[in-house]
């Protein structure tokens, strides 16, 4: 099979899909591979790795065109769309519930795509996992930077100091983001707490975070009380291959404290807060009736060493079995990556994205999700 990977082409993104060690193997496995040049140079890989790693380097027309299956980090972008074609596999994050442009694109080209976010196992969400454990912890950094003075914030350390309180974090949601944005919050000394919907989660959260969080079940009142004395509110509520619920609305932004910072880490999938829209690391905060908002749409972006690794350790394996039994034989074959499978031959075939796009061609046959423990 010829399978390709290009250079990311949103803002700020230096991730990378394909690592050379994954190059190697896959050349070993008797396929062709093509990289665009200067495809890992962010995330620590120079063109020569790849090309001792047995890839052929092309420019990022060639590199759509040769490849059979394409594996990439992000979406593609408006200026990606004229590449997608009937004979492609296209391997990436897609979150389509929360674009309809692109689900246009991949359903008028007969793309079969696969999303990483909704490959879906026993275990929860495996290739969407490893990033939501970086972005929850980006969070909390984010958090960090963004209430200073000289990023324009309230000037409060998130820790406070012997003899001032901490600020106080909630956290909405307490899947893998909002477990991992709880402890590096915790760490760093802040009051923190953790809202779900879950009684069965967030009894899982007080082993996990040892007793050092609130922890409380949400409701509509319980959230508008948290909203009234936060520091800080951290969006991380997920329902897999869905467009994010908007658990915060433009009013509640009156129940919290004037200058306080919202972080919304399910903007990918259209954000938990009603206000939120997606920003870019060269310029990810805007302002809403006093509320500033954080919502930077590929935060494991701004660490592409760590992120792409972390990522590949979890869809290398998927990638190559892709590759090595066929697109359509593997998906048969495997249950989570028959729930990866979004569109499918002009057809929607997902359903989340079905449920956000009921007006588009789709399927009714949707293979069913296992129980997710990262659902809240």
């Amino acid at each position: 099979m010829r399978i390709s990977t290009v250079k990311e082409t949103k803002t700020k993104e230096a991730r990378v899909g394909l690592t050379p060690a994954g190059v190697t193997v896959l050349v070993g496995d008797g396929h062709d591979v093509f990289v665009e040049r200067n495809a890992g140079i962010g995330a620590g890989f120079s063109n020569e790795d790849y090309e001792q790693a047995g890839a052929k380097l092309v420019d990022q027309a060639e590199a759509w065109a040769n490849g059979e299956l394409l594996v990439k980090v992000k979406e593609p972008i408006a200026a990606e769309y004229s590449f997608l074609r009937e004979d492609l596999t296209l391997f990436t994050y897609l979150h389509l519930a929360a674009d309809r442009p692109l689900t246009h694109a991949l359903l008028n080209s007969r793309t079969l795509g696969i999303a990483y976010e909704t490959v879906q196992d026993h275990t929860g969400l495996p290739l969407l996992t490893p990033m939501s454990e970086i972005a929850g912890r980006l969070a909390a950094h984010a958090a960090a930077s963004y209430l200073t003075a000289p990023e324009g914030g309230r000037g409060r350390l998130l820790g406070g100091s012997p003899g001032v309180a901490p600020c106080r974090v909630v956290v909405i949601g307490g899947g893998v983001v909002g477990t991992q944005a709880a402890l590096l919050a915790l760490g760093m000394q802040a009051e923190v707490t953790v809202l779900d919907t879950s009684a069965t989660r967030v009894r899982q959260l007080d082993f996990l975070l040892d007793g050092r969080a609130r922890l409380v079940v949400s409701d509509p009142d319980t959230l508008a009380r948290e909203l009234r004395s936060a520091d800080v509110v951290i969006g991380a509520v997920l329902v897999p291959g869905k467009a994010a619920p908007k658990v915060v609305s433009h009013a509640d932004l009156a129940l919290l404290p004037k200058g306080a910072l919202v972080i919304d880490v399910a903007i990918d999938q259209g954000g938990a807060f009603e206000t939120s829209r997606a920003t870019t690391y060269a310029d990810p905060i805007y302002e809403v009736d006093g509320i500033r908002h954080y919502c930077v749409a590929n935060m494991p972006g701004g660490v592409p060493q760590t992120s792409t690794r972390a990522l590949t350790n979890a869809t290398f394996p998927y990638l190559r079995r892709l590759a090595n039994l066929g697109p359509e034989q593997a998906t048969a074959q495997d249950p989570a990556l028959a729930l990866g499978v979004n569109t499918r031959g002009g057809l929607i075939t997902h359903a989340g994205v079905a449920e956000a796009f009921p007006d588009l061609p789709q399927t009714r046959a949707y293979p069913p999700a296992p129980p997710s423990p990262w659902a809240a």
